[in-house]
């Protein structure tokens, strides 16, 4: 039985699938550089831009491109439980990413109206995602847990599920993925590599969004 929605997310997490083929998997330690990096990701083609709840400035890095940055739509991912789903709500995020999936945190995201792309690695996940609703998950980690291989076998039994795949995934591998019909997108670290945010290299990340831009779905 689906969960109660309580408020209507800006944007079902469909639609922040089918955005780009591409969602950036973003760490931030310096909130200096959250603005001038979504801006070249936009530039670039990419506007869900998912900033990982991994750094002490993460919250800080939603709420600066959410004010500054209005053309990128700005989602935060490594949302564990009920507290990171708030916090993220409050600092302007517009979607949610999970690594998994327990239905006390589906049901905040419905409460502060986040869309969410619950995480899965096995079969019962997908079931127990699917029983609250969601048909959007991330397959992660990815590599580790089948990869491609394993997104075929649950083509069948899960034939009404749309996954993005994330962990393992690279510009290299990335097509492979794509080119299966229950894939929607891809989520991936290497538009944002640490040694570009440290140099400010923004154009480097500009043509990284460019090129994640060409992959073709299909």
């Amino acid at each position: 039985m689906a969960l109660n929605t309580t408020k209507t997310p800006p944007f079902t997490a469909l639609q922040v699938m089918q955005d780009a083929p591409v969602i950036p998997v973003i760490v931030l330690n310096d909130v200096v550089h959250a603005v001038p990096m979504a801006r070249a990701l936009v530039a670039g083609g990419i506007r869900m831009l998912e900033v990982t709840l991994r750094t002490s400035q993460a919250l800080a890095c939603i709420e600066a491109i959410a004010k500054e940055v209005p053309e990128a739509i700005v989602g935060a991912g490594t949302v564990r439980n009920a507290s990171d789903a708030k916090a993220a709500a409050n600092a302007g995020a517009k979607f949610a990413v999970s690594p998994g999936y327990i239905p006390s945190v589906g049901q905040a995201c419905r409460d502060v109206g986040l869309s969410l792309l619950p995480g899965v690695a096995t079969g019962s996940e997908i079931m127990m995602a699917q029983e609250d609703g969601y048909t959007e998950l991330k397959f992660f980690p990815a590599m580790q847990a089948g990869g491609s291989a394993m997104l075929k076998a649950w083509g069948g039994p899960f034939f009404d599920v749309r996954f993005c795949p994330t962990g393992g995934v690279t510009a290299q591998n990335a097509s492979e993925f794509l080119s299966l019909p229950n894939v929607a997108c891809v989520g991936g670290s290497w538009l944002v590599p640490a040694e570009a945010l440290a140099k400010g290299d923004w154009a480097r990340i500009e043509k990284l969004a460019r090129e994640a831009c060409q992959l073709k779905l299909r």
